[in-house]
């Protein structure tokens, strides 16, 4: 047991709620330019982002994850609207989204996101960093063309990641470079170890401060023609008139629709996505965190059904977990499950009373918080570290990363398996068997150990061996410890058998035969249920 779970949530609330402040002041931002580049009413993302918080962060079993609307699903969203012809269809389609979500949950489809390799992961958090710096850019000189919240290399006013920053160059507001400066020279010293010796700077976060100045700064720009800040520059919150109008903003889905099969189509489309999307940075928060937990991913996309579900009924727009915010959360300090839930309860209350407060916030002040998180997201220790293993590593996580940066999240991702899963069979093709070379020259005698598991991979590497040994040579061929071996690895053997005869080869065959065993992960799991330790529980199944 962690000691932040020795000590409960009660405890780690000094750490959690400032935490949570941060999280809540990155969030609405990219709830609100989520929902615009899907075409969706602002307020939709709002409602994503408080289910996502409360509803998600309390059923849920990651303690550090975050989950709102996400950018990977925006232009699905975008053409689901367009091509069911109303945004209450849409959210039909989420709502039946949720329930699939919910089955796979219940089905223990979590498992899918552990057979992404470690490699991949990490380029992953390395590339969304490097993309959060280079999409905060153009917003750091006052040039926000580009929604808050997006990842997609190519952008929907049809520039691009790189040529967007040739474009800011022609519209740079000096009030905003001047509010990302001092929010960048703030940030960096509440990063020096002697600040984090003083007790009230432990307490109020420099993220905090940051967008205090930044509003402070911003009032006083109004009075200044050459530095005021535009509609464009500043959170851009729907602000209702009255508490009824704060709820006029929800919508309803539209249950007739619930009979068109291309709703059911969206909501399974909007499943596999979003909890692809989960799964992976469920499997990068748990590396991220200090604590080294490990959320249990079924529970997690049950979690994230009954989210969508809810989402929909309301009027949301689709619900995953989202790295950005979740990384944030833990570089700002957060512990506890009590940081993702109250960053909701405080956007539901800020949209509901005091939305002018957060209008005020400039774009230019989140583009400075945002540098740190990408930055501790991507810094060049992790690609040291990368470099040092080897090859088999580094070039999988350097392909996760240029495919994030050149295209989007999950064909990035996408390239990166492919490259680690070329060197995983690589690998496999090369070790077949092991060779002893010291044994061969103590008595001529070349022994093949064939390895635990041998497929079909092998078969190339096992037939060329084979084929090279001498006329006259002595062989065997010891598969005692071999656990599983392919029908085609054992005809190449069979085949050579007969071959060795004609060759005048001494062949010896040791145990060649599959060994039927159970699946060893089952017998554990059977163990712990049946044997459980006096005073110990096994942990909750992933």
């Amino acid at each position: 047991m962690s000691p932040v779970e020795k000590d409960g949530y009660l405890k780690n609330l000094k750490y959690d709620l400032p935490a949570s402040l941060v999280v809540f002041l990155v969030a609405v931002p990219l709830c609100l330019g989520i929902a615009l580049a899907s075409g969706a009413p602002l307020f939709s993302g709002i409602i994503a982002g408080i289910v996502g918080g409360i509803v998600v962060g309390s059923l849920s079993g990651s303690q550090l994850g975050v989950s709102g609307p996400a950018a990977g699903l925006a232009v699905i969203v975008l053409t689901a609207i367009q091509e069911l012809g109303a945004f209450e269809i849409f959210l039909m389609a989420v709502v039946i989204g949720g329930v699939f979500q919910m089955l796979l949950g219940f089905a223990k489809a979590g498992i899918i996101g552990y057979y992404f390799p470690s490699s991949v992961i990490k380029g992953m958090l390395s590339g969304i960093g490097i993309i959060i710096i280079l999409k905060q850019i153009p917003h750091a000189f006052g040039y926000d063309k580009d929604y808050e919240g997006s990842l997609s290399f190519v952008q929907p006013d049809g520039h691009n990641t790189f040529s967007e920053l040739f474009y800011m160059l022609e519209a740079i507001s000096p009030g905003a470079v001047i509010i990302t400066t001092l929010s960048m020279l703030v940030l960096i010293l509440w990063e020096q170890p002697f600040m984090k010796k003083i007790k009230l700077f432990q307490i109020v976060q420099g993220p905090l401060v940051v967008v205090a100045g930044g509003i402070f700064l911003n009032l006083i720009f109004q009075n200044m023609p050459a530095f005021a800040l535009s509609g464009e520059q500043v959170v851009s919150l729907p602000v209702p008139e009255s508490i009824a109008g704060f709820f006029g903003q929800f919508t309803f889905p539209d249950f007739g629709a619930i009979t068109n099969p291309a709703v059911w189509i969206t909501g399974a489309t909007i499943a596999v996505v979003a909890s692809l999307e989960t799964l992976l940075c469920l499997e990068a928060t748990d590396k991220l965190d200090p604590y080294k937990r490990v959320a249990p991913a079924n529970r997690e996309l049950q979690a994230q059904g009954v989210g969508n579900i809810l989402s929909g009924l309301i009027g949301g727009l689709p619900i995953t977990q989202v790295i950005v915010r979740s990384s944030t959360n833990i570089q700002s300090g957060g512990r506890t499950k009590m940081s993702a839930i109250f960053h909701g309860v405080i956007l539901l209350f800020s949209a509901m009373a005091i939305p002018f407060v957060l209008n005020l916030i400039p774009l230019a002040s989140l583009a400075a918080i945002l540098f740190l998180v990408g930055y501790k997201l991507a810094k060049p220790a992790v690609f040291k570290e990368m470099y040092a293993i080897g090859r088999g590593h580094f070039i999988p996580f350097m392909v996760t990363i240029l495919g994030i940066v050149f295209t989007d999240l999950l064909i990035g991702i996408g390239m990166g398996l492919a490259v680690a899963i070329f060197f995983v069979l690589y690998n496999n093709y090369k070790k077949p068997f092991m060779f002893r070379r010291e044994d061969h020259l103590n008595d001529n005698v070349i022994r093949l150990e064939l390895a635990e598991d041998v497929t079909f991979i092998n078969k190339a590497s096992i037939l060329r061996t084979l084929t090279t040994l001498p006329e006259g040579s002595k062989v065997v061929i010891d598969a005692s410890k071999t656990i599983n071996i392919d029908p085609d690895v054992i005809e190449i053997i069979e085949d050579f058998k007969i071959n060795a005869e004609y060759k005048d080869i001494s062949l010896e065959i040791i145990e060649l035969a599959s060994v039927d065993i159970p699946d060893p992960t089952a017998e554990v799991e059977f163990a712990l249920a049946n044997n459980v330790i006096k005073g110990k529980n096994p942990s909750p199944a992933l």
